[in-house]
């Protein structure tokens, strides 16, 4: 999505006058996001003024198109600025420039990341050629018109305040390979980002290309479950954008720096723990793997760990269909049972996903604290967390809980800003979609009451006709499924096949929960199952229809939880007998906003209180179906 979009001529126009940080702010407007940042309208009034003394020259045509702040599809991350046009040869081009305001950065022993003064305090940040670049990619990636019309991508990062006297800092052989991909101009090369822009922008394209790339046809988004077969070959699935890769690379030099000291008697029994935290869809999963990956590939002994068996019984089930052997596979991806009574320093990485759901003991008899074992176990040990993920009385993941267990191994903690994931890859990019979950379920307020960006929510009165417009979307590509709040009692337990049914509702609704069925993400027969949290979680599809079930309603102007209507069968969660009722309240909610956070592109909702549907059709101001 394009937010200002103008001519070169417009553009310089609305320069001169003063106006365009305005106009770029009222264009958020009109296309219904409200944007209230002074940092952002600032940095408008600054660096564009920066950019129109790049663009006069005569040389570039006046009535080329240009974009201010585009939206890449399916992601939360903006373009600074794009010019298109086309060079002497007639080839279609878009010029990505990644503008910064920064005077002087620091280098730092990772590829592609710098240090530099930004949000407040001095942060590990991509390389800005790097971010250009994978903006770039992602683009790409995403764009099915790009790769058809044969358009070209020209990355570069414009830091105008940036001091000559500094440029060692950021264009050195350490970010050799990223300025090659997208080359960085500082404060004293305009007349060299002049000449980049012209050597591709000759002349006004024939067709409007930026409207091309807004309103282009996209390519399905990647499921990481459907990737990993080719990402432990060694492709490249995913590229790590942002905080994703000063993750990345930070544990990466952690794990070469913890194995190449091993040896060493003064150094070896040194300990590294990193906590990553990100919220629903920032890509700690894809993170985790691509870690994964990486290190088995060099030769490092590394684990994928996580509590919940859903996404372990998939990506099984993935990589047996590719003829991996069960125990190769099963030597990768461990439950967090199976570290009790590992040794100090058995593997070189462990990489704990969805850590927020670890908990105490292993088993009945065995271990005393997973958090602890699983320090214990590895030189490097990484947590990715969402506290607001927790969704049963027995998670003891958090961040106190880590940092306890690795002052007691005497581990160095790497943690911060830095390292906290926020670009949004999942319900289409939508931040406001998650901020709107959070107003809804009253887990903390925020500025989006409702939100906005191209994330399809229907709300339905009936249940029946819910699962049948959820079947037209998995029909396409067996990407959708039903799941439910746990507040249904698992009458077909004993006899999953019989002509009983677990959640029987209005309309004639009938339906079984999925528990016999491991598979239930991705076995084609499953759709007709419900699915609730526990095989769901670490998951993701393209549509998800939610069933909201009397554990949560609107009464007396808010939304409310009942731990009552848990259901007795429902023997994981602790909510029905919890007695901290601040907690219950918690998990329930918990359980909604990642239920609801599932779906890459669309959430369907049903609810037996109707007065909570009605609250939501008006909370959207989307009608009833």
């Amino acid at each position: 999505m394009i937010i200002y979009e103008n001519t070169r001529r417009g553009f310089i126009n609305d320069i001169r006058s003063g106006s365009i940080a305005t106009k770029v702010e009222n264009a958020f407007e009109a296309h219904g996001i409200h944007h209230a940042n002074d940092a952002e309208f600032r940095a408008w009034a600054n660096s564009l003024l920066f950019m129109r003394n790049v663009l006069d020259d005569d040389a570039i045509p006046e009535d080329v198109s240009l974009a201010v702040e585009y939206q890449i599809p399916l992601t939360s991350k903006r373009v600074d600025f794009l010019l298109a046009g086309k060079d002497e040869n007639g080839t279609d081009n878009v010029v990505i420039v990644e503008l910064k305001q920064w005077e002087d950065s620091g280098m730092t022993s990772r590829p592609d990341v710098v240090t530099a003064f930004t949000g407040g305090a001095n942060r590990a940040v991509c390389h800005p050629s790097y971010q250009a670049y994978s903006y770039a990619k992602i683009i790409e990636n995403f764009n099915e018109t790009i790769d058809r019309k044969d358009i070209k991508m020209r990355p570069c990062a414009y830091l105008h305040n940036y001091r000559e006297a500094n440029r060692s800092h950021i264009d050195n052989d350490l970010y050799r390979e990223a300025v090659l991909a997208a080359p960085v101009f500082l404060q004293e090369d305009v007349a060299k980002l002049r000449a980049f822009i012209k050597t591709y922008i000759k002349k006004k394209d024939g067709v409007d290309l930026l409207m091309k790339i807004d309103h282009g046809k996209l390519k399905p988004a990647k499921a990481l479950q459907d990737s990993l077969a080719s990402m432990i070959k060694g492709n490249r699935e995913f590229l790590l954008i942002d905080e994703q890769k000063v993750a990345y690379e930070t544990v990466k030099k952690l794990v070469e720096r913890a194995v190449r000291n091993a040896g060493d008697p003064l150094k070896g029994a040194e300990k590294s723990v990193v906590i990553v935290s990100g919220g629903p869809g920032t890509g700690k999963s894809v993170v985790a793997i691509q870690l994964l990956c990486d290190l088995i590939a060099k030769g490092y002994s590394a684990n994928y760990v996580t509590k919940n068996a859903a996404p372990r019984n998939v990506y099984f089930e993935k990589l047996k269909q590719e003829q991996y052997k069960l125990g190769y596979i099963k030597n990768l991806f461990k439950s967090s049972d199976a570290f009790w009574n590992a040794p100090a320093n058995l593997l070189d990485c462990i990489i704990v996903d969805e850590a927020h759901r670890l908990k105490q003991k292993s088993a009945i008899f065995h271990g005393e604290n997973q958090v602890k074992e699983l320090i214990n176990a590895g030189r490097v040990t990484v947590f990715f967390i969402d506290e607001n993920q927790k969704i049963t009385t027995k998670d003891i993941g958090s961040k106190d809980e880590i940092r306890k267990w690795a002052s007691y191994h005497g581990a160095n903690i790497f943690e911060g800003a830095d390292l906290n994931l926020v670009s949004q890859f999942r319900c289409n990019g939508s931040d406001g979609y998650l901020n709107f979950l959070d107003n809804l379920l009253g887990i903390c307020s925020t500025a989006n009451l409702t939100f906005d960006y191209d994330y399809e929510i229907r709300i339905f009165g009936s249940p029946t006709k819910m699962r049948e417009a959820l079947r037209e979307k998995n029909d396409i590509n067996n990407k959708s499924r039903m799941i439910a709040g746990y507040c249904y009692e698992w009458i077909t337990e004993s006899d999953p096949h019989g002509d009983k049914y677990d959640i029987v509702l209005e309309d004639g609704f009938k339906a079984k929960w999925n528990f016999s069925n491991t598979l239930f993400a991705i076995d084609p027969d499953s759709f007709d199952q419900v699915g609730c949290i526990h095989t769901t979680q670490g998951l993701e599809f393209d549509y998800c229809g939610i069933i909201i079930g009397k554990d949560l309603r609107y009464e007396n102007g808010r939304v409310i939880t009942d731990q009552s209507k848990e259901a007795l069968t429902d023997k994981s969660s602790g909510i029905r007998s919890c007695k901290d009722k601040a907690l219950a309240d918690r998990l329930i909610r918990n359980t909604y906003k990642t239920l609801m956070s599932r779906g890459q592109k669309g959430c369907y909702i049903y609810c037996e209180d109707k007065p909570l549907l009605e609250y939501i059709s008006k909370m959207l101001g989307i009608e009833i179906e």
